[in-house]
């Protein structure tokens, strides 16, 4: 089975992921799409981040009926940070009849070469790169890419979380069992959940 995986810190999910997932799938490009939760993202700092769980939840909410879409805690089980690496070598020698595309946005796509183990990544895994605006695809670095046709939306979880930190509505930015997730439990109603100014997707 050809598999994409969308890791992301998902922080929370919204609307922009769920479309670059819906393209992909609809395209052909993968038979599913596993979004995989990263507790702890070696370039994000640990303090803007919602519980792994609670994260992990959300995004059950978000594809709950579409079985091309599976939520993966993966990660939960392996050494932190998380390191994309380790985790394709988990799950190689779990699915060992699957195949595994990375799916990555352009400016994630820049940074490749910084991650750990990044030729062993880029010899050994397709890489499917949805658009970011601002960052072209200018270097392959001898990947084996392809450049999805999703188009570009602007939604940011860090613009989500100031929404909700200051009582102002995320409709039609997540979707609505989301939105009452999130609103019913309290999630990132607290200033003290993101001390961070970074942006993330």
């Amino acid at each position: 089975m050809e598999v994409g995986l969308f890791f992301g810190s998902f922080n929370p999910i919204h609307h922009g992921h769920l479309i670059v997932a819906s393209e992909i799938i609809q395209a052909g490009l993968v038979q599913e799409l596993w979004f995989v939760v990263s507790p702890q993202n070696p370039f994000k700092k640990i303090g803007s981040l919602l519980n792994e769980n609670h994260r992990l939840f959300l995004l059950q909410e978000a594809i709950e009926g579409d079985s091309r879409l599976k939520a993966s805690n993966i990660e939960f089980k392996l050494p932190k940070p998380s390191y994309t690496v380790n985790t394709l070598a988990y799950l190689k020698e779990k699915y060992p009849s699957h195949q595994f595309s990375i799916i990555l946005g352009s400016d994630s796509f820049q940074n490749l070469p910084k991650w750990k183990n990044a030729p062993y990544i880029i010899q050994n895994h397709r890489i499917l790169i949805y658009p970011r605006k601002g960052y072209d695809v200018k270097d392959t670095y001898g990947a084996n890419i392809h450049l999805t046709q999703s188009p570009l939306i602007e939604i940011s979880s860090t613009h989500i979380r100031k929404l909700i930190r200051e009582r102002k509505s995320i409709r039609y930015l997540v979707p609505e069992t989301v939105r009452v997730a999130i609103e019913t439990n309290l999630y990132y109603f607290s200033n003290s959940e993101n001390q961070t100014q970074e942006q993330d997707s």
